[in-house]
């Protein structure tokens, strides 16, 4: 999977596609403008971190490529892949129940904190990229 040169793009099919986990300082790109919404991203080797709207929506740590980001209110899917395992967190909905598929498996239910952040782990190499999946129940 390649990283995405451009900070954040959005492609084709509707979806986002964002971070370079190849970069040894810290990167910005604020005003992205992609579907009436303004995003914000900062990536580097340690961390790739997005906004819309000024309110959080997903990090890694460390940082990751991710591509075809598409986000409703009851599923997220995007394919991602780094250097390293990574963390990666989303921001959904408070106290809520959610199905994570990682690829095909399902790696089971998952309930979000008060505060609607989700975090997963993902085994990674940087010449492959996994399908994540997060569906509300």
């Amino acid at each position: 999977m390649a990283v995405v040169k451009e900070l954040l793009r959005a492609e084709a099919d509707g979806t986002l596609s964002f971070g370079d986990y190849t970069l040894d300082k810290k990167t910005k790109l604020d005003g992205f403008e992609f579907q009436g919404d303004i995003y914000k991203v900062k990536t580097f080797a340690e961390i790739t971190k997005v906004e819309k709207n000024g309110m959080f929506v997903y990090e890694s740590v460390p940082g990751t490529a991710v591509e075809n980001f598409k986000a409703s209110e009851r599923e997220i899917s995007f394919r991602v892949s780094g250097a390293h395992d990574a963390q990666v967190t989303l921001e959904l909905e408070a106290d809520s129940e959610y199905v994570v598929y990682m690829g095909d498996a399902n790696v089971g239910d998952m309930k979000t904190n008060v505060s609607g952040k989700l975090s997963v782990s993902a085994e990674l190499t940087p010449e492959q990229s996994v399908a994540i999946k997060v569906i509300k129940k």
